[in-house]
């Protein structure tokens, strides 16, 4: 199977260095200090499972790989809608574009049945500029369940998890996921095709709408939050509400809230990528992780104050990361 990663940042350069340790044949699409690391040394990994090292193709050239069977993407959500110059030259008939993101993907209401059928989420594609540069069909979804950190240029440091669920928006059960998954597979990481991956993505969005933004907002790591009595109480509440839009969408995650928060207290004093991209400038992957959620609240009319406090505040603050520092 002929995949490119495009974006081959901790979780890319990961899953490449994955797949390519399982026989595909892997393009890693990267740039500066890391393009030249990975190509002079490939990718090294450190696992408590394992270290090891894989040499794929890597480029910053997308038109000298040309089309693929699959791209794994490894932006983050924020970019896709400007990604159409990188991904075209990688696009075939029928090259499946597998979305490794946070939060709600914009082909989420998709395939679905009901009022909402094929609705656009204002705040994942505004104005539709992500589904005109990735069209739904050629969607694959994909919840990542792996903690991974580039500690240096071409070296990543794989913390947990090697679960990568896949699934069609439309629920269908088609080959190009089951030879993804196969992919996934021979490399050593885990690559179940869900039914419906929409339970996997509000699983994983309980955590990622609390300890993103209250990490960011507090500079503290995941344990550092559950530990704390106060915003331990403001997580739970956080989880609630959100399990309450899930439901109201018609998805109930067979997960306990207090399980959740134990999982993330045993996480320890892990650093999200939130956290790490407001303490270098960058924007942080919000809209997708917390405004989206307020939005479909707003759709099915769920309360959710405290989503929409810590969104409005949250906002504010990603909004102050993009602006000019006053002399």
């Amino acid at each position: 199977m002929r995949i490119a990663v495009l974006g081959a940042g901790a979780i890319g350069a990961y899953a490449g260095a994955a797949l390519h340790r399982g026989g595909a044949d892997v393009h890693l699409i990267a740039r500066n200090e890391h393009l030249r690391a990975l190509r002079e040394q490939g990718v090294r990994v450190l696992s408590p499972r394992g270290d090891f090292t894989a040499h794929p193709h890597a480029t910053d050239d997308p038109a000298e790989v040309g089309p693929v069977d699959a791209v794994l993407l490894g932006l983050k959500a924020q970019h896709y809608a400007e990604c159409g110059p990188l991904l075209r030259p990688l696009l075939g008939p029928h090259t499946a574009v597998v979305a490794a993101q946070n939060g709600i993907p914009w082909w989420y209401f998709h395939g679905v049945e009901g009022p909402l059928a094929n609705r656009r989420i204002e705040s994942v594609d505004p104005g539709g500029a992500v589904s005109r540069t990735i069209p739904v069909e050629r969607a694959v979804g994909c919840v990542v369940y792996a903690a991974t950190e580039i500690v240096e240029p071409g070296v990543v440091r794989h913390i947990e998890g090697t679960r990568f669920s896949i699934g069609e928006p439309d629920r269908s059960d088609s080959q190009r996921c089951r030879d993804l998954s196969a992919a996934m597979t021979a490399g050593g990481l885990k690559c179940p095709v869900e039914p419906d991956l929409r339970v996997d993505i509000w699983v994983k969005l309980m955590g990622n709408i609390v300890f993103n933004p209250l990490s960011a907002l507090t500079r503290s790591t995941m344990a550092q939050i559950c530990r704390h009595r106060s915003t331990r109480d403001m997580a739970r509440t956080m989880m609630n509400e959100t399990l309450d839009v899930a439901a109201r969408l018609g998805v109930h995650p067979d997960i306990s809230v207090e399980r959740r928060l134990a999982g993330a207290e045993r996480t320890g004093d892990h650093r999200t990528s939130t956290l790490h991209d407001l303490e270098r400038g960058r924007p942080m992957e919000l809209d997708v992780i917390l405004s989206a959620v307020v939005e479909l609240a707003d759709l099915t009319g769920a309360p959710a104050p405290t989503l929409r406090a810590v969104d409005a505040v949250a906002g504010l603050l990603n909004q102050r990361v993009s602006e000019p520092v006053l002399a």
